[in-house]
Parts: C-alpha cells; sequence; structure tokens
C-alpha cells in the first residue's frame, strides 16, 4: 500500500485538465519516470512556479472537477512519479478519478465547505496531512492550524488501494 501522508500542495483553482497535469507533447514517453519533470509546467496559476512549488510535496488539494479533460492514464502516472499518491477536491473527472484508484492512489472528495476552509487556513502555509484509513479521516495541520476532516471511498476503492491497484486486485483475486 501506497503512503498517503505528507506535505501539501494547494492549488486554488477549478477545473484543471489532463493537458495540464501532464501536457500531450511527453505522452509518448517510454517511462512514467520521463514524465517526472513535466507535472503542471503549463498550469497557469498565479503565483505557482511547478519546480520549485512541488519538490517535497505528496498531496495535492484543490477545486472542483480536477482531471477533467483527455481521459489519459498519464496524468496519474505523472503524479505517481513525483510521489503524489492523494488528491483531494470538491470532485473528479470519472475517468482520471478511477485511474488513480486503478493505479492504488487516491482522488478523494470533499465538500466545497471543507475545502474552502482548507484553502482559508492552510493556504501558503507549511500543512502536513495524516491519513487515518481505518478511520476516513485526514488530519491536517500547520504551525497555526488543525482540522479533521472525514472522508468516504466505497469498498472496492478501499481494496484496489489496499492491494496497490487494478493489476494487484485481480492477482489476488483470479
Amino acid at each position: 500500500m501506497r503512503n498517503f501522508n505528507g506535505k501539501v500542495l494547494c492549488l486554488d483553482r477549478s477545473d484543471i485538465n489532463t493537458d495540464e497535469i501532464i501536457p500531450a507533447k511527453y505522452l509518448s514517453g517510454i517511462s512514467k519516470q520521463a514524465l517526472k519533470p513535466h507535472l503542471l509546467e503549463d498550469i497557469k496559476l498565479d503565483g505557482f512556479t511547478p519546480r520549485i512549488d512541488i519538490e517535497g510535496k505528496s498531496v495535492i488539494i484543490t477545486k472542483a472537477n480536477f482531471g477533467c479533460g483527455s481521459s489519459r492514464e498519464h496524468a496519474a502516472w505523472v503524479l505517481e512519479a513525483n510521489n503524489i499518491n492523494l488528491v483531494i477536491a470538491e470532485d473528479f473527472a470519472r475517468i482520471f478519478r478511477q485511474n488513480m484508484f486503478n493505479c492504488g492512489m487516491m482522488a478523494v472528495e470533499l465538500p466545497a465547505k471543507t475545502i474552502d476552509r482548507i484553502f482559508r487556513d492552510f493556504s501558503g502555509k507549511e500543512t502536513y496531512l495524516k491519513t487515518d484509513l481505518e478511520k476516513n479521516v485526514f488530519i491536517i495541520t500547520s504551525d497555526e492550524y488543525h482540522l479533521e476532516a472525514s472522508f468516504a471511498i466505497s469498498d472496492f476503492d478501499r481494496a484496489l488501494v489496499m492491494t496497490g491497484g487494478w493489476v494487484e486486485y485481480a492477482d489476488s483475486k483470479y
């Protein structure tokens, strides 16, 4: 099972599409690791410098409709290559969300009110998130703030996460 704890990268925007997550010009690469330096390189977000701001982060928290646009596994793969195994948003494009779980990673939805509070209290601060999968709770902390946010994932998605993804799940069942 992957690690779902770590430093948080807050991306304060809705509708971040798969072309912004990983530009299409890199999709012919022969390995997931070849995608790594190109994560979010084309995103337009005030004050965001991908090579600097992504370093050391393992969780992304963002707004609504993350992963919209073209359906491509590469969007999940480039996150995986950068050790980002958890994305939290108000909602996700359906295919992106399932690609994350199929890779043994998590794309978890929280209510807009909770996401707004996270951005209000934690954005721009060094923030750490701990995932308690047994209790379905995220524990988010900075020097000033502490928030516990409950989440839900289906039993099937939990099984994918616990086994490491779809291939490992299928190997264990069939």
